[in-house]
């Protein structure tokens, strides 16, 4: 199971995330995504935990709260839907 961590300041870290989420319980994996062309951070991130507990509490504690200036949208992510390959736009 991983955490999808959104409306995040362009501005959050993966250490800013680390220390967050540290406090729920031992971090796995924290992934901030760019976007491909301008390489600015995208708002969003996933956050993988060593057990499903750990994830269910961060979860339960963060969706909604204020940090940086902004309130978290905090829940369990879906796996990425595949939208197909780039393809004609016409």
């Amino acid at each position: 199971m991983s955490i999808y961590v959104g409306n995040l300041s362009y501005d959050v870290t993966e250490q800013d995330l680390n220390t967050a989420f540290a406090e729920y319980g031992t971090i796995k994996k924290v992934s901030l995504p760019t976007d491909r062309e301008t390489g600015r951070k995208r708002g969003f991130a996933f956050v993988e935990m060593s057990n499903d507990a750990e994830e269910a509490k961060a979860i339960d504690e963060l969706e909604g709260a204020e940090w940086m200036g902004r309130t978290l949208k905090v829940n369990k992510a879906k796996p990425r839907e595949n939208r197909g390959g780039g393809g004609n736009r016409w």
